[in-house]
């Protein structure tokens, strides 16, 4: 809990929230206006499975680069300051840093992922959008994006903190990105592989295209994808760890 706080109490300054803020924002304008420019072509298109189809096609493309801008700011401090040799002199090991790091990175996104879930209601409220509120595929939708977040976090940390030029973190998030935008041009067995693509794969709505038009189809997280994104996560945390820890200062 220590190490948590001095990392919360480092950032306090550095207005992160206010970046991931602004960045949230744009897409949820950019949503909107999709979303009502479909509503206003198709009465149909006003559904609870199309708005949250619509953030989790977008989540591929934001926030992999939200996390490699957010994971980024909060491991460059060690680098600029070269406060790991200081941060030795104390009785916290590095593992205990990199575990508060990865912690206070990932409550910053759980801030992001529960604005969409408020974006999701108000918009849906606002347009009138017919049906109960889904408060099961609202849990799924935020389960999914968490778990997705989490293995690209943990990779991005890696990366973070053993190269010290963060230019190469970013453009991973950048092509994390660009990957997450076009998984689904790609055949199931290759999209799998890239965590990325994993924001559309583990939401509960698909949408099944049929030869004049398609429908959206909700559903339960598909269980293997689950497990295999859980598992990545804790490859990339574990393995990230021990070689941060045991690099050389």
């Amino acid at each position: 809990m220590k190490a948590l706080s001095l990392e919360y109490f480092k950032i306090r300054r550095k207005k992160i929230w206010v970046m991931l803020t602004l960045f949230l924002a744009a897409e949820m304008i950019w949503a909107s206006m999709s979303m009502s420019i479909s509503i206003s072509r198709s009465e149909a298109n006003a559904s609870w499975e199309a708005l949250i189809f619509s953030i989790a096609s977008m989540n591929g493309l934001f926030l992999p680069i939200i996390s490699a801008i957010v994971v980024s700011r909060i491991c460059d401090m060690e680098h600029k300051g070269n406060t790991w040799k200081m941060l030795m002199t104390t009785n916290t090991g590095r593992n205990h840093v990199y575990t508060a790091k990865y912690i206070c990175a990932n409550s910053l996104i759980l801030y992001g992922i529960l604005a969409q879930a408020v974006f999701i209601v108000g918009f849906g409220l606002s347009k009138n959008i017919p049906g109960p509120l889904p408060f099961s595929l609202l849990v799924q939708f935020a389960a999914g994006t968490l778990l997705t977040t989490l293995a690209i976090t943990a990779l991005q940390q890696w990366l973070s903190l053993t190269v010290r030029n963060q230019a190469f973190a970013l453009c991973l998030g950048m092509l994390g990105g660009f990957i997450g935008t076009t998984s689904g041009l790609f055949p199931a067995g290759i999209r799998h592989l890239f965590i990325w693509s994993y924001y559309m794969d583990l939401n509960p709505v698909t949408y099944i295209y049929s030869a004049s038009s398609g429908t959206y189809v909700s559903g339960m997280l598909p269980f293997g994808l689950f497990i295999a994104a859980l598992l990545m996560a804790a490859i990339f945390y574990f393995a990230g760890n021990i070689h941060a820890s045991r690099q050389e200062i």
